[in-house]
């Protein structure tokens, strides 16, 4: 059907009507895909709803579908259905750019026959960070400090496809941060995935692993390894539910941050919605664990949190979106620590953590895979104990290629 869409639709089209009570989706399947190839794109939606209804385990049906969505602009539909056979990591905030990165690799399954489907892409830029006044910052020194960044962050995925629905998936992201201020440290920030996963209709179960390597400071790195198992479910067009849960185990190999290594047992759920005819996206995840095996003077502790985002597309050119993240930290040790009203006396106490992170974002594609980025991003940390209250905000400006 390559290249001829218009004669294939020509040919097919005179007997819709005769499949219509049909029980084989194929027909639907491939007039959907002349449809869309002569820009039909909301007779090729229709056509693969009908399609899947009678071959629900068709994955090019359901590629074929995110790709109407996308060709409709109806961009989070595309996020949802895509994802019903798709998965990558480490994708942009912005559910427009991701939807291009799915477009591209069904693209390249439908069109090109590839079993193997990838994204790559390159970023770089120029920030602000500001250590902000608290309690904390404040007592050791740091408060108010401002440093100007330069950052760089490569990487990719891939999606092998199997037979039946299942499919091999691998991501790799490496992050760099260059401080002017030779105080602060430079960041680095190496992540991995690698994970097996089916698609069941509207669903997707995946496991595998993840990992990262990020550098402290003085010489120190943290290493975390984790295994880990999500669930996906497409209840309709604009609903998508997850359900996921990972151990992970965060070492510190040496250094003065050792004692910070521990396990951690999650889970999580979550609820993504599509409105405004796929211009709008809001999700929200929810998430509760424990901390153990550490040796942190305060013990092991309790987690639990919530995450909420929304992103927009004004025209196919430019979004934008902000999220928000908040979890509790309730340790189930008595130590010693600074009183929260003055650094002049100590006390016993157990420690109690909030953490915030809210953060907000504008994507402009000025040229085709090139976009701009501006970002900003806001981070609380409070403590019943002084020493752990910090804040901080970056603004920052990247230009991504994506390959």
């Amino acid at each position: 059907m390559k290249g001829k869409y218009q004669e294939a639709y020509d040919l097919l089209s005179p007997f819709e009507n005769a499949s219509a009570t049909g029980s084989d989706g194929s027909f639907t399947y491939l007039l959907g895909r002349a449809a869309l190839g002569t820009l039909r794109a909301e007779k090729a939606k229709a056509l693969f709803e009908r399609s899947l209804a009678t071959r629900p385990d068709n994955v090019a049906a359901h590629l074929a579908l995110g790709r109407a969505y996308f060709a409709l602009g109806q961009y989070a539909e595309a996020k949802i259905e895509f994802e019903t056979v798709l998965r990558f990591d480490n994708l942009p905030p912005d559910v427009l750019s991701q939807v291009e990165i799915y477009d591209q690799a069904a693209r390249q399954s439908l069109e090109e026959g590839r079993a193997l489907t990838y994204f790559g892409y390159a970023e770089t830029g120029i920030g602000r960070y500001r250590v902000n006044s608290t309690r904390g910052t404040d007592a050791f020194g740091g408060g108010d400090r401002r440093d100007t960044f330069y950052n760089a962050r490569v990487g990719g995925g891939a999606n092998y496809a199997l037979q039946n629905g299942y499919s091999i998936d691998a991501n790799l992201d490496y992050r760099f941060r260059y401080y002017d201020n030779s105080e602060s440290r430079d960041d680095s920030d190496l992540r991995w995935s690698l994970a097996g996963s089916r698609a069941l209709g509207e669903n997707n179960i995946a496991a595998g692993f993840r990992g990262r390597t990020s550098y402290r400071g003085n010489s120190d790195y943290r290493n975390d390894v984790s295994i880990f198992t999500d669930y996906r479910m497409r209840y309709d067009p604009d609903n998508q539910f997850t359900l996921g849960a990972d151990v992970r185990r965060r070492r510190y190999p040496e250094g003065n941050l050792r004692d910070r290594s521990r396990t951690t047992a999650q889970v999580s759920a979550g609820w993504v919605r599509s409105f405004m005819d796929g211009k709008g996206s809001f999700a929200v995840t929810g998430h509760a664990g424990q901390n153990y095996a550490t040796s942190r003077p305060d013990g092991d502790s309790d987690v639990y949190g919530a995450t909420v985002s929304l992103d927009f597309t004004v025209k196919n050119k430019l979004s934008w979106g902000t999220f928000a993240w908040w979890e509790r930290d309730s340790f189930n040790s008595d130590n010693v620590h600074f009183h929260p009203d003055t650094l002049d006396n100590t006390v016993i106490l157990r420690r109690r953590d909030n953490l915030y992170e809210v953060g907000a974002y504008l994507v402009w594609e000025f040229v085709p895979t090139c976009t701009l980025r501006p970002e900003i991003l806001w981070i609380r940390d409070q403590s019943n104990s002084v020493g752990f209250n910090y804040s901080s905000t970056e603004v920052w400006v990247n230009v991504r290629k994506a390959f």
